[in-house]
């Protein structure tokens, strides 16, 4: 006889919303894993179906799971070509970080913080840069974003700055565009030593600077295009770098950032802005 959780499992393949609805109310793990290694919500992202995809993550679904493949909903969502389903997938992972990040820098002044994600170790394979305790910091599936992104701060020419690196997607998406010149700020340790080690600092155009971006603000120059991704870092953050902005940005530049701080897609992905700098 199934369980109830393969019997969420059924019904997420079947995109049947309502009998989902049911056994969650009754007691199914949202978070069960069948004999494949896969979730209900995985599965719902598989087949594309966006209602209950949703329905899941109402329930409290883990948006960022993996497989035994190491693959997550998002991944199923968008290798199985169902945009709406990953945007959706997509849109949880920015409010999770919003929330989860409040969180933690309330703690962090309360002096109760341990860690601190530049002495973390990260892991990288082929589709996913993830810090020690296996969360992903950044996955492959971001990259229509990421280039959508660089479309946007590249538009002008010229400069371009982008802050925090990553797994190199938009950097990758930048260099496409052949800007003049293409500085980038690291400050992980062994994300930098990545990038030396694939030769990001022998390319004619690109300026690497290692350390926070707070600490090195006096090698920044003014610049036409600028993307800003950190990790590990909250809303004050972001809004301090925000007070930078009229004077690292030319009068007309293009600024981007990717950031949970809006769990909106309309927000997510109209993030790129122009801004005449006001002296």
């Amino acid at each position: 006889m199934e369980t109830e959780g393969e019997q969420l499992c059924e019904a997420a393949r079947n995109g049947d919303v309502a009998k989902a609805k049911a056994l969650v109310e009754s007691g199914a793990d949202v978070s069960f894993f069948d004999s494949d290694g896969l979730t209900p919500l995985m599965h719902a992202a598989k087949l594309g179906h966006t209602d209950l995809v949703k329905a899941l993550l109402e329930a409290g679904a883990p948006w960022n799971a993996l497989s035994p493949s190491n693959q997550s909903a998002g991944d199923f969502a968008m290798d199985s070509g169902h945009q709406e389903a990953y945007e959706a997938l997509l849109n949880a992972g920015i409010q999770a970080e919003l929330i989860l990040g409040t969180i933690a820098r309330k703690t962090k002044k309360n002096g109760d913080f341990e860690g601190d994600y530049l002495e973390d170790r990260v892991t990288f394979s082929e589709d996913k840069l993830m810090d020690s305790d296996s969360k992903a910091v950044m996955m492959a599936w971001e990259k229509p974003l990421m280039e959508a992104h660089a479309k946007a701060v590249c538009s002008g020419g010229g400069n371009v700055l982008n802050v925090g690196f990553g797994m190199g997607l938009v950097d990758t998406a930048i260099q496409q565009y052949g800007p003049t010149t293409h500085t980038i700020i690291e400050a992980h340790q062994e994300v930098y030593a990545r990038m030396l080690r694939t030769g990001w600092d022998k390319k004619d155009n690109v300026k690497i600077i290692f350390g926070r971006w707070q600490d090195v603000l006096s090698q920044l120059e003014s610049y036409d295009g600028i993307f800003f991704d950190t990790y590990g870092e909250y809303y004050e953050d972001l809004r301090e770098f925000h007070q930078h902005l009229p004077k690292l940005l030319k009068p007309g530049g293009i600024y981007s950032f990717f950031n949970g701080l809006c769990g909106g897609k309309e927000e997510q992905l109209w993030s790129a802005i122009s801004l005449t700098p006001v002296c």
